[in-house]
């Protein structure tokens, strides 16, 4: 009887969100959207236009020609340049990982695609590119290629192999509690599986919020969502809206967990039992 050859595995699929490591690990980050990256690259903009006036008036002053910015020398304009869109950029980025005035107002900060530290090179090659599609162009090109990459790289990020990765998380939501005390028993015999799905995430997201709000205001939402949580739930505890609201989504997502763990854990056991050797034949 010939032996079953090794079961096929289906190639893991990389998401564009995804970073792929080095070691073939799928990194799940978030990069910047266009939208914060055009505010950073603003913010940059006007703090690289104030640096370049200061060092005009410094380099006139040193020339000796007072605060007369028409009669610097053109080598001294374009030194001032050079450093405002070349080397300033290249050196802030490189000391601080990646980082400007910038990204930190929105957030955000350079790294290499594949999840990792950027260094001097790809800070010198943004700077340098950010020469022609930034100040040259007053961002144009960098919107225009911005818009239609997939995280909203532009063309210097292209070529330097980089990207705008978000550094500050959003907050997660406060823990759901679980049944009140009082409903313990109601709770192992409650049906709650008609609640449609439109009022179930109506309540748990008033279960989330509730802290925050008026104490009027409360009482009003959770009194109007009991009325339509009420008819898809048996038996109904005789406890003020509120309780009930919590009672159900407590419920819900007690049991939707356990479903899930119940899933996991078949799908374990299935595959534990795929090598295993068939009953009457020996293991090879």
């Amino acid at each position: 009887m010939p032996t079953p050859g090794p079961t096929p595995v289906a190639p893991a699929q990389i998401r564009q969100d995804e970073i792929l490591t080095g070691e073939a690990v799928a990194l799940d980050v978030q990069p910047v959207g266009f939208f914060l990256r055009a505010l950073g690259l603003l913010i940059d903009m006007v703090t690289g236009v104030a640096l370049l006036v200061v060092f005009l008036l410094a380099a006139g002053w040193v020339a000796g020609v007072g605060l007369d910015l028409a009669a610097l020398s053109p080598a001294l304009t374009v030194a001032s340049l050079a450093v405002v869109m070349v080397v300033v950029p290249t050196a802030v980025e490189t000391a601080t990982r990646g980082r400007s005035l910038g990204k930190l107002a929105v957030g955000s900060r350079i790294v290499r695609v594949d999840g990792g530290a950027a260094g001097f090179r790809h800070a010198f090659i943004r700077a340098l590119t950010g020469v022609l599609e930034v100040w040259f162009t007053l961002g144009a090109v960098a919107g225009i290629v911005g818009a239609f990459t997939p995280r909203a790289q532009r063309l210097g990020d292209l070529l330097a192999g980089t990207y705008a990765e978000r550094t500050r998380a959003p907050r997660l939501p406060a823990p759901v509690g679980g049944v009140p005390a009082p409903l313990a028993d109601w709770a192992r015999v409650a049906d709650v599986t008609r609640l449609p799905y439109r009022v179930a995430r109506r309540a748990a997201q008033f279960v989330r919020t509730a802290s925050g709000l008026d104490p009027a205001a409360r009482a009003r939402t959770a009194a109007a969502i009991a009325a339509d949580v009420a008819p898809y739930v048996s038996p109904v505890p005789s406890v003020d809206p509120e309780t009930l609201v919590r009672a159900v989504v407590a419920v819900r997502r007690d049991r939707e967990y356990a479903a899930l763990v119940g899933e996991q854990t078949r799908v374990a056991r299935l595959t534990a039992g795929v090598g295993a050797a068939p009953r009457g034949f020996p293991e090879r």
